[in-house]
């Protein structure tokens, strides 16, 4: 009897034992799947954070895009800019190479080896109704001039537009009074007004000073030298010119006299074509339509078309 209360005894310790041994196991079950709770909860915290991140470099990616694209239109401008300056005619950086002869009113170089066999272009009354086409035509042809203004024919802004074009292709800016007022026949204060007017209104227009003058007819005066002088400007006349007298009023005829520097018809009748010469046309309907043609001749005859920008300006 005492036997069988002890095997009953051990068989109920045994049942007891596997019960907890039971809890146990359930109890780490449903810890380590707190644990996996707990590392995937971690995981998708850290993709959240992934998925920010690619904002964040792309910020980073566009501002430094944005730097190449400032980089790229600063080159962009830059290349513009030279394109530009390279597309003018004349160089404004060009080494001054001659001198203004006064006797005679010609170039002449300054130092031994420089080509002496250059000419001068210059057209008066700019910009009336074919400067603009004759600045055209002479950068077609890549042949410097001096444009001489006048102040009357930039009281527009059309004809100031004009003349910033022909500034902007590169061709030098003369001043060659405000009204086209002869000098020997106006007092000083007119001879004054006309002159520095005249100045600050192409400052006005294409942003500088002209740096050359031209009286009109030629017609100088001491006093008006000396404004000019004090303006900084070179006061330039001419070797020859033909436009402007009646029977020359025509293409052809024009054409042939500048080329070969004769004019019979005013009893010129022998050449004052000569190397360093300045050669006076006007803004016209007859020398615009001559202008390539005088150009191509007098280079077939072997003269160079002088830079204005390489004539020394005294100080």
């Amino acid at each position: 009897m005492i036997k069988k209360y002890i095997v009953f005894i051990l068989a109920c310790s045994m049942l007891l034992l596997a019960a907890c041994n039971s809890e146990d196991a359930d109890g780490n079950t449903q810890s380590n799947e707190d644990a996996e709770d707990t590392t995937e909860d971690a995981t998708e915290s850290e993709g959240d954070n992934s998925e920010e991140d690619p904002d964040q470099t792309g910020d980073e990616t566009d501002g430094a895009n944005e730097t190449d694209e400032k980089t790229d239109n600063t080159d962009d401008q830059s290349s513009e800019e030279t394109d530009n300056q390279t597309d003018q005619v004349g160089d404004p950086e060009a080494e001054k190479q001659y001198e203004l002869d006064t006797s005679t009113w010609s170039l002449t170089p300054i130092e031994d080896g420089t080509n002496e066999k250059v000419v001068l272009l210059t057209i008066d009354d700019v910009p009336d109704e074919n400067g603009l086409e004759m600045a055209k035509t002479l950068k077609e042809l890549d042949a410097p001039a001096i444009f001489y203004v006048n102040g009357h024919f930039i009281e527009s802004e059309e004809d100031q537009e004009a003349l910033r074009e022909i500034h902007d292709m590169g061709f030098a800016i003369g001043n060659h009074t405000y009204n086209h007022q002869q000098l020997s026949v106006a007092d000083e204060e007119t001879q004054k007004q006309e002159i520095m007017e005249l100045d600050e209104k192409i400052e006005e227009v294409i942003g500088e000073r002209p740096e050359f003058f031209r009286a009109p007819h030629g017609d100088n005066t001491d006093y008006a030298k000396q404004v000019v002088k004090d303006e900084g400007m070179l006061l330039m006349n001419w070797t020859y010119g033909y436009d402007y007298f009646e029977p020359y009023m025509d293409e052809d005829k024009i054409r042939e006299a500048m080329i070969s520097g004769e004019a019979p018809e005013i009893d010129i009748d022998y050449s004052l074509l000569k190397p360093g010469a300045i050669l006076l046309m006007h803004d016209r309907e007859w020398t615009a339509a001559a202008l390539a043609d005088i150009v191509e001749g007098l280079r077939e005859q072997g003269y160079e078309i002088a830079d204005p920008n390489t004539i020394e300006i005294p100080e």
